[in-house]
């Protein structure tokens, strides 16, 4: 969970670093520089206000905190939350209601992986009050079973695939030409056929390189247009993300740059799939990436806490929350690694339950 930077915490004494947390508590709470005073009343360290502020100006020096010019209080620095995380946040344990509830919704899902992404970003938005983002896996190397086409309306069509792990996905297709439900049952067995038992990396080679004879009937002409619709998406990383709206509650995104910022990294969401790739290589467990530590500017006033999930040993991909630096990390990270290995357990569970079915 430990950052880029290293950080000798023995170079603390006890009574400084209780007043570090003591600092860095109020401030996630309330969210304004807090003052001596302020820690001495609310925090029973036996410390006088006087031995706290002379402990501050030492941590000010230290690095773990800032000084606004327009307040007389102190307020964490990334340094500071990167203490937080390291030492305290470990600590935290996930509460069983809100277990019981992730438990419930995730029971209920089939095994349509979309489904399953949708339910666990909200849920985890939900429990979290921040944004919700999950990585979902690539099909590239999982092989096709079967292909439906169910018709909605004439110039639309629900294409459901199923993978032979069980696992399956759906979208909704725009047709370019009227097509009559026979046709589409017809279309679905050709293409199950063609494509059944092939990986979605083959199948994305044969459906580029195929060529459409300029004397094909037009159910082949079809079926072919429907192949490129149906599986352009599913070799690509896929990004579910919820609760974004949540951020511009927070006194951080309240200036309007602030919030164009972070509604733009959400709604170009190439900035967040990059860093939650990278979050996928990179070391096991939870992982937190404060303030500064993110590789982009517009996401410096935000931090991420992640955490893969995986079928068996595999890394299919990583979810997270995104929130204020000032997040209370000992209940994010807990939320966090517990949703991740919920996800694990059902994608595991659902592979297993369409095997013998």
């Amino acid at each position: 969970m430990r950052g880029d930077t290293s950080v000798l915490w023995g170079d603390l004494g006890e009574r400084t670093r209780q007043v570090l947390q003591a600092v860095i508590f109020e401030y996630i709470v309330t969210a304004e520089p807090v003052g001596s005073r302020q820690v001495a009343r609310k925090y029973a360290l036996g410390l006088s206000p006087a031995t706290i502020r002379n402990a501050m100006a030492d941590l000010e020096e230290m690095g773990y905190l800032t000084h606004p010019h327009t307040s007389a209080g102190r307020v964490p620095t990334d340094k500071a939350y990167r203490f937080y995380v390291d030492v305290v946040a470990g600590t935290g344990q996930m509460g069983r209601p809100d277990a019981l509830r992730l438990q419930r919704q995730m029971a209920s899902t089939r095994s349509d992986i979309d489904q399953l992404m949708e339910t666990t970003s909200a849920q985890l938005a939900a429990l979290s009050h921040y944004a919700a983002v999950i990585l979902a896996p690539p099909l590239r190397q999982t092989r096709l079973d079967r292909i439906d086409l169910i018709p909605i309306a004439g110039d639309r069509a629900l294409v459901v695939i199923a993978t032979e792990t069980g696992w399956g996905t759906s979208r909704i297709l725009a047709l370019d030409e009227a097509v009559k439900p026979a046709e589409l049952r017809e279309i679905a067995r050709v293409l199950s056929g063609r494509y059944g038992g092939l990986s979605f990396q083959e199948i994305r080679t044969r459906v580029t390189d195929a060529a459409i004879p300029a004397d094909s009937d037009r159910l082949e002409r079809l079926a072919a247009t429907l192949a490129r619709k149906a599986f352009s998406s599913l070799w690509d990383k896929n990004l579910f993300y919820s609760g974004a709206i949540e951020l511009l509650d927070q006194p951080e995104f309240a200036q309007i740059p602030a919030m164009k910022a972070i509604l733009r990294t959400f709604e170009e969401k190439r900035q967040l799939i990059e860093l939650l790739t990278a979050r996928a290589s990179g070391a096991a467990g939870v992982q937190v990436v404060i303030g500064s530590e993110m590789p982009y500017q517009e996401m410096h006033e935000t931090s991420l806490v992640a955490a893969a999930y995986k079928f068996g040993d595999q890394v299919l991909g990583v979810l997270g929350v995104v929130g204020p630096r000032r997040m209370p990390y000992a209940k994010i990270v807990p939320l966090v690694d517990y949703t991740a290995r919920l996800v694990s357990r059902r994608l595991t569970r659902l592979h297993r339950t369409e095997s013998y079915t």
